[in-house]
């Protein structure tokens, strides 16, 4: 199929755009940098500079695709390293997610392209309920203020495309790791800057960057409209998968911080995920985008990321 790809060049795209070409798909992919087209160009796609804000700009580079699928995986991410104020380090990603939505919905109404699929992450779902939850559990309807257009920006790609489109699909990614992934993590492990808060007793789940390149993939060609959540079939506490990550990084024990110093260090939402965050099923990905991820675990999928 024809396939329409924002966001080519990130830490997902760099692994999607390869992955839909070896499956066949004739594929557009996009980029904010003239620099990197030539990158995009190596890997087989057609590349096109453009805004993801410039309204305008995305229609025209959409309806020259004439896409049978778009795929949004627009995000401007740089220093991950402090989530103090969650919604200062995500505002342009939130513009995206947003303003940069609606362009493209706008753009798949004008090009009559049915099936568009958008990111969203297991991060902002609620912080009760059932340990582990699936799609059909709600988004934080409190989150700490820090994080409050974040989690809107969310909601809003949640309620959207669904909304706008025939075939929409929302992807809930885990917390990526892997190749151009997260490396920031392991670095701050090695240092002892990544300490364990409370009891660590929040529920992460986790996937390999390049199995969810695999399940976006599975996405374009099948799958209900709807939100499915792309993680690993092993949620876990804090506690547990974060001194297995000290571990074989042969760094020391992640130092253990308590409650008021870990807020007061790293603030309310690192505190929230560390200790109160939910694990989210795969359940649905499996059953009906025929998704199984190559790490079923990040226990094997740590040792290959940090030994590669």
């Amino acid at each position: 199929m024809r396939v329409f790809v924002t966001g080519a060049t990130g830490a997902l795209g760099q692994h999607l755009v390869p992955a839909l070409i070896a499956a066949g798909h004739e594929v557009t992919a996009t980029t904010r940098t003239p620099g990197k087209a030539g990158q995009l160009r190596e890997t087989g796609a057609e590349p096109v500079v453009v805004d993801g804000l410039d309204r305008e700009a995305v229609i025209a580079a959409v309806q020259a695709a004439s896409p049978e699928v778009i795929v949004h995986e627009m995000t401007a991410l740089a220093d991950m390293r402090s989530l103090r104020n969650v919604d200062r380090v995500f505002a342009a990603t939130n513009e995206l997610r947003t303003r940069g939505t609606d362009n493209l919905l706008a753009a798949a109404a004008r090009a009559g392209t049915r099936r568009v699929i958008a990111q969203s992450n297991t991060n902002m779902t609620a912080r009760s309920g059932a340990p582990v939850q699936t799609e059909e559990d709600p988004l934080d309807s409190r989150p700490v203020p820090s994080a409050a257009g974040t989690v809107a920006a969310v909601k809003h790609v949640e309620e959207a495309v669904p909304r706008a489109v025939p075939e929409g699909i929302v992807l809930r990614y885990g917390n990526f790791y892997g190749p151009g992934a997260s490396d920031f993590l392991v670095e701050m492990v090695r240092k002892r800057q990544f300490p364990l808060i409370g009891g660590g007793a929040g529920i992460w789940s986790f996937i390999e960057i390049a199995d969810a390149a695999a399940a976006t993939v599975a996405a374009v060609g099948c799958g209900a409209p709807g939100v499915y959540n792309i993680v690993d079939s092993d949620p876990a506490p804090v506690a547990e998968w974060l001194p297995y990550l000290a571990k074989v990084a042969g760094a020391k024990p992640p130092l253990r911080l308590p409650v008021w110093l870990g807020r007061l260090l790293a603030g309310d939402f690192v505190v929230s995920q560390m200790t109160e965050a939910r694990g989210s099923s795969n359940e649905k990905a499996k059953k009906e985008l025929g998704f199984e991820p190559r790490y079923a675990s990040w226990r094997e999928g740590f040792r290959a990321w940090v030994s590669g």
